[in-house]
């Protein structure tokens, strides 16, 4: 495995100083993860509505939720780039900044009336998904040995506050917008709005000095290098993929982060659905799902210890384990089980945790720093595309076959990928 750590020849003083800078970094983040989490979680859970109501179709409102994630897709690489380039701050900025500038573009669409105008603004709107997820990898550049997943778990375990808190924000906040004067179903993405312009002042202002930028100044000389040109781009794709032929450690985390999020997606997206079939209330439904975000979210920070207690390689066998015990749960359960698949959603949201903590952190470790960028923005890319695959292919099979027959492809999905993590061990 390829690693740049951070040097340990560095005088005490010095290494003082970074961990300072370390705690700085990591509350920073925090702060701005808690921020943008809930303007992501008010904007997603008004979206699909606005959009039905402004087309006049369902079938139309399901492209509100499609227009984020490709957003966060085709935003991912962008936001690497600029990483690589210029710090994580400049990367940070750009996703932010997108994100504000959906928003408006949002509020407009909707005055107007304009449901493909809203369509594009939410694309630009994924931006802060793109954010968030970049905000675990910078809270890495600084870790000392040992400590990077429980550093990045911190981070992505902020999210909860804003996922939380923004669904119950929406209602509110349209309330306010039109006592305020605004259009009708505006208010809620003027919310979301404020919480990235806010987002990006903490990050513009408060993450100085750049975790990327001083990690690659106090790298050691000897650290190892690859043969991939540095004129090339930094950031691009062949770059990714390039620095990922030399680190078959990266491969085998990306491969799990891709994998725990196509498992977790699917089965999540079409448990309402399921639930519904049953004649499950729509609070019985948010309950379930509420457990499901505890489960992604709560017990992240004892992820990350975890990750770097026993290894990132035995997490990830956990998490994949989890899945499928997941899988199995909530398969099994009939649309009246609302225990049983509760209890599944749990244990799937937990095994999402160990897969994108574990992964994250391993894929960090297993690439020379200079190129870390390019490939965190690589798995953003496949980790958005995979999960927006598998909620299409979740649909296509629950709605040909069976909600069952998904938790069955999801169970030998995960077995298949717990079993590669076993054996490949180069």
């Amino acid at each position: 495995m390829t690693k740049t750590p951070i040097n340990t020849n560095i005088s005490p003083t010095v290494g003082g100083q970074i961990a300072v800078v370390q705690r700085r970094t990591l509350a920073v983040l925090s702060v701005a993860q808690i921020t943008s989490g809930v303007g992501v979680a008010v904007g997603f859970a008004f979206s699909s509505l606005v959009v039905a109501q402004l087309s006049g179709s369902v079938s139309i409102s399901g492209l509100a939720g499609t227009a984020s994630v490709l957003g966060a897709a085709l935003l991912a690489l962008p936001t690497a780039r600029a990483s690589s380039r210029s710090g994580r701050r400049t990367g940070l900025a750009l996703a932010y900044g997108c994100a504000l500038l959906g928003c408006l573009i949002t509020v407009v669409a909707i005055t107007v009336r304009s449901w493909p105008l809203m369509l594009a603004g939410l694309v630009l709107f994924g931006g802060a998904s793109a954010g968030s997820l970049a905000s675990r990898y910078s809270a890495t550049d600084l870790s000392p040995p040992g400590h990077s997943a429980r550093h990045l778990s911190w981070v992505v375990w902020a999210s909860t506050i804003g996922s939380v808190a923004g669904p119950n924000l929406a209602e509110p906040a349209d309330h306010l917008g039109r006592r305020l004067g605004l259009a009708p179903d505006t208010g809620p993405f003027a919310l979301s709005l404020l919480a990235f312009a806010i987002a990006l002042a903490v990050i513009v202002i408060g993450l100085r000095p750049d975790p990327l930028l001083l990690a690659r100044s106090i790298a050691p000389a000897s650290a190892p290098t690859t043969t991939v040109p540095a004129a090339r781009a930094r950031g691009t794709l062949r770059t990714a993929w390039q620095a990922l032929r030399r680190a078959p450690a990266a491969v085998r985390a990306l491969v799990a982060i891709a994998v725990s999020h196509t498992a977790m997606v699917s089965v999540m997206s079409m448990t309402p659905v399921h639930l519904d079939h049953g004649g499950s209330p729509n609070w019985v439904i948010g309950i379930v799902l509420s457990l499901h975000i505890a489960g992604m979210y709560v017990l992240s920070p004892l992820v990350g210890w975890l990750a770097d207690r026993i290894g990132r390689v035995p997490v990830l066998r956990l998490g994949m384990g989890l899945l499928l015990a997941a899988a199995v749960l909530a398969g099994t359960a009939g649309p009246h089980g609302v225990t049983q698949v509760s209890a599944g959603l749990a244990l799937l949201g937990a095994g999402w945790s160990c897969g994108l903590i574990a992964g994250s952190a391993m894929l960090s470790e297993a690439v020379p720093l200079e190129h870390r960028p390019a490939v965190q923005g690589l798995s953003d890319l496949l980790m958005n595309v995979c999960g927006a695959t598998g909620a299409v292919a979740a649909g296509v099979i629950v709605g040909a076959l069976s909600y069952g027959v998904l938790g069955t492809v999801v169970a030998v999905m995960v077995t298949i990928t717990g079993a590669w993590l076993t054996l490949k061990r180069t």
